[in-house]
């Protein structure tokens, strides 16, 4: 069943796009996620909802169902200023109108992400902490500027979650950062062969032991 509708789906996505020529410019940030947070927070109908994202209706639906993006972490479009609160509900009191993107915020948002030296999707970024404390964990030897080329995170970030002073450090779990999309496989393992070399290079020197003079 759900094979089936994911199928009709994008059969239909790929109509619908054609049908009404939307561009990049004409739909927000994170369509899927968007269509999530709006079916949780909003009264708006799966037919506003679908025009906005870009979606399909049965696609809206099928989220709402649980059917379709299991998983992804709603975004919310006020925050990101990609929507305002009185535009949703002027929508809300008339199914029969549509929501206006803010084009301004969302292309702002499009230049800033393209800039960034990494970019890890919304529905990802709450891994970030759980996929630090597992190279931390497992490859102590690890630096920040090692982590941050894998997982895109800060220093700060990285230092709370090693000197166990983050605020969420009771609900942080080590995962491994390639199950969790984070890197690729060929990425961790060219970063992981730099920290064993560094660690197999750095062999420590015995302690002498000091002389003690017997006095007599």
């Amino acid at each position: 069943m759900t094979f089936q509708l994911n199928l009709l789906i994008s059969i239909f996505n790929i109509s619908h796009l054609f049908s009404i020529k939307m561009t990049e410019q004409d739909l927000p940030l994170m369509r899927k996620a968007t269509a999530v947070w709006l079916i949780d927070n909003t009264s708006l109908t799966f037919d506003q909802i679908s025009r906005f994202c870009g979606l399909h209706e049965l696609e809206v639906q099928g989220i709402a169902d649980g059917d379709v993006a299991t998983g992804i972490i709603g975004q919310n479009p006020v925050f990101s200023g990609q929507l305002t609160e009185d535009e949703i509900k002027r929508c809300e009191k008339d199914p029969e109108r549509s929501l206006i993107l803010n084009r301004n915020a969302a292309s702002a948002i499009r230049s800033a992400s393209k800039k960034s030296g990494k970019y890890t999707p919304i529905a990802r970024r709450q891994d970030k902490p759980d996929g630090i404390s597992y190279l931390l964990k497992y490859y102590p030897e690890i630096t920040n500027s090692q982590i941050k080329k894998l997982v895109g995170t800060t220093d700060s970030m990285i230092d709370s979650i090693r000197n166990r002073t983050h605020w969420n450090l009771k609900n942080i779990k080590p995962r491994d950062v390639v199950l969790l999309g984070l890197c690729s496989q060929s990425q961790f393992n060219d970063i992981i062969l730099t920290v064993k070399i560094v660690t197999e290079g750095e062999v420590e020197k015995p302690k002498k032991k000091k002389k003690t003079v017997k006095k007599s």
